[in-house]
Order: C-alpha cells, then sequence, then structure tokens
C-alpha cells in the first residue's frame, strides 16, 4: 500500500507553484532565445528578465536596477561578502573586518573562513538562548577597520528574526555596510530594504515556490561591489553568464504571488504552527521549543526530545510518509551536533533529538494531526 506523502520540510525547500511553472515552460520551448543576442527572440528574453527584475524589486521595495540574478541564495552571500571585500582590497581602503555571527547560514560562515584566510578579520559575535545578537556587543565589536555587517534575517533552524532595523541603525551611525542573508525570510514577512536600511540583501527561489538553482541579490546603487565571475557582461558587468531565463521568470512570478498573498499566507502558517506546538507541549514531555517564540517565522517548528536520536526519528516518520528534517539541509551530512543548537546552548541530551518542521502553501490542520498521532505512535 503506497503511504500517502505529508511533507513539512519547506525550509530546506518548496514545491513548485502551478502558477510558476505555468509562467516558466515558453521560455523552455518557443521562446528559447539568448537574452543578449539582437534579434526578437532574443529581445523577447532579456524582456522578460527585466519585467521578472521588477517583480523582484517589488516584494523588497527597491529599484529593479538593485535587484541581480544568481544561482541561489549561497551564490549571492558569497557574492555580497566576497564582493565587497576584495573591492575593499583592491582599493586599498585598509579596512579588512567583517562583524557576523555564530548561527549563520553556512554559505556566510565558509566564506568568513575563506576571506580569514586571505587576511581579513573575522568577529563572530554570540548569541542569547533564543538566538538573538547582542545590540551592544554588536557595537562594541566595530573596529575603525570594520567595512560590513553580515547578520541574518531570520534563522534557518530555528526561526528567530534577528533586530534588523536596530542592526542597520548601528551599521549606518558607523558607516558601515550591512547585509542580511534573508533566504528563509523572503516571502514569509515583509520586507522593505530601504524603511529597514538594508544595503545588501540575498534571496533564493525555491524557498518560495520557485525552482532550484535561481537566487538574486539586492545591492544598494550606491554600494560597489568587485566581481568574481569573469566572463561575460551580463547583470550589469556584476555577473558573468548566460542568464538562466525560464527560472528568472519562475522566480519573478513566485515574488509577485508572494507580495499579492502575503498576509494571508502569514497568518495560515502562524496558525499552523502555534497550534502544532499546543499539541506538542500538551502530548509530550521532556520536549524543548527552540527559538523565539514570538519574533519567529510564521512556518518554523524547531523541537528538541530528550534522549532521543534525531536520526531514527526521522527514519521512523518517514516510514509513515512523514518529511521533516534534524536542522538545515545544506549541512545534512553532517553528522555533529547543529552549531546553532550550540550557539543557543542545548545540551546534548537535547540536541541530539532535534526535529524541524516547516510549513508551507501545501500543509493543512490535518496534516498536523498526522503528524502529531505519529510522534506518539513512535515516540
Amino acid at each position: 500500500m503506497k503511504v500517502l506523502i505529508r511533507y513539512f520540510d519547506n525550509a530546506a525547500t518548496t514545491r513548485i507553484k502551478e502558477e510558476v511553472l505555468k509562467e516558466m515552460l515558453p521560455y523552455l520551448t518557443e521562446e528559447y532565445g539568448n537574452a543578449s543576442s539582437i534579434y526578437k527572440l532574443g529581445r523577447n528574453s532579456k524582456k522578460a528578465i527585466e519585467e521578472a527584475r521588477k517583480k523582484v524589486a517589488n516584494l523588497l521595495k527597491c529599484e529593479p536596477g538593485e535587484i541581480y540574478f544568481t544561482s541561489c541564495g549561497s551564490e549571492s552571500d558569497n557574492m555580497a561578502l566576497k564582493g565587497l571585500a576584495y573591492n575593499q582590497k583592491e582599493k586599498n581602503t585598509g579596512k579588512n573586518h567583517i562583524i557576523t555571527s555564530k548561527i549563520e547560514h553556512p554559505a556566510i560562515l565558509e566564506s568568513c573562513k575563506s576571506l580569514e584566510k586571505q587576511g581579513f578579520e573575522i568577529t563572530y559575535l554570540d548569541v542569547n538562548e533564543e538566538g538573538f545578537v547582542n545590540l551592544n556587543s554588536l557595537e562594541n565589536a566595530i573596529k575603525e577597520k570594520t567595512f560590513l555587517i553580515s547578520i541574518m534575517f531570520a534563522n534557518n533552524e530555528i526561526g528567530t528574526i534577528e533586530p534588523i532595523e536596530e542592526i542597520s541603525k548601528i551599521a549606518k551611525k558607523h558607516s558601515i555596510i550591512f547585509h542580511t542573508d534573508a533566504v528563509q525570510a523572503v516571502g514569509n514577512i515583509e520586507i522593505n530594504v530601504k524603511q529597514l536600511g538594508i544595503d545588501m540583501l540575498s534571496m533564493s527561489g525555491h524557498k518560495i515556490y520557485a525552482p532550484k538553482g535561481i537566487g538574486a541579490i539586492y545591492i544598494n546603487k550606491n554600494i560597489e561591489i568587485k566581481r568574481f565571475l569573469d566572463g561575460g557582461h551580463q547583470e550589469k558587468n556584476k555577473r558573468a553568464g548566460t542568464e538562466n531565463i525560464a527560472e528568472i521568470v519562475g522566480l519573478g512570478k513566485a515574488c509577485e504571488i508572494a507580495e499579492k498573498n502575503l498576509k494571508t499566507y502569514q497568518e495560515k502558517l502562524t496558525n499552523l504552527r502555534e497550534y502544532f506546538f499546543e499539541q506538542i507541549e500538551e502530548n509530550f514531555k521532556d520536549v524543548k521549543i527552540n527559538g523565539s517564540r514570538m519574533k519567529r517565522l510564521p512556518g518554523n517548528c524547531n523541537i528538541c526530545f530528550k534522549n532521543i536520536d534525531s536520526n531514527e526519528l526521522l527514519f521512523k516518520l518517514d516510514e509513515n510518509g512523514i518529511c521533516a528534517s534534524g536542522g538545515s539541509a545544506c549541512s545534512s551530512g553532517d553528522n555533529s551536533i547543529s552549531h546553532v543548537l550550540t550557539a543557543i546552548g542545548v545540551s546534548s541530551e537535547f540536541a541530539n533529538g532535534v526535529l524541524r518542521i516547516t510549513f508551507g502553501d501545501f500543509n493543512n490542520k490535518d496534516d498536523v494531526d498526522y503528524l502529531i498521532r505519529t510522534l506518539k505512535k513512535i515516540n
């Protein structure tokens, strides 16, 4: 008997929406022109890219010319940190210090490690038990050589939403550029980059019902970065490579949908999240909820069961048709305790039993009830 799949790992990736796929299909078949070509077929592709750019910009409340398409959120993070760092080095500004946090996505942490090997200095800020960066610690970490602060908008594992506007004000006070990895936040909560004072922002398509392999970065028009992918002059000479027209169009459509439905989407996911937490607290003992209960992503639930092996739990859930995770999908091959749970001080007796449930548009209350029944059966 075939088991019905119940998907609860939307922070890892989302299913492409039918409207998004429908918008993409012509650019995989009849509208196949290279956007750099001058004939009509190429011009049609170029026009499609610029229409998608407008849709992404509308979601973030910025100018279309400040949006650059990439292959994913990780590339956007690399582009922000390395592009800005290499520009500082080339111009010999004397500034070589970056501030970030200990709970960032591997794309940020590994980029920082790479830059450290090249002579840059990195400060990794601690966070409290809910995952928040301390604003006083942030300001105290600033040096004369600090040129960048990079703090994620919302954590991909525990869902905590950082005080972005306050961080931005500190950065502006000291004339420091502020970047945020908003891969989990875009499409889930309202973001106005201008009002929040964000200088650079990374995002990814496959977290908002667009395909995998497409991302974008917002770069304020007054900021100069050095490109690190050499080749053609696409994306205003910021990123070389023939544009992936179909996926760019898909990202644009996904952003258009997200902007239109944001409030109802937030409400739906928040209700599912709170219902899940209520059921967990009512039906299970020795369980810990990680992250902030108030300032967290609407669909994020991260819990730990005491003295339970997370991998065994996930296998049993999978046998019952449930797709969930033990943390970041980007670290799924690593059996060590999550660096995020370590940073917020979760003890090993709980941290080994982590379960991350992330809801999306295709989930409903019946799915939650089935998940709770299954957890009761196998736990």
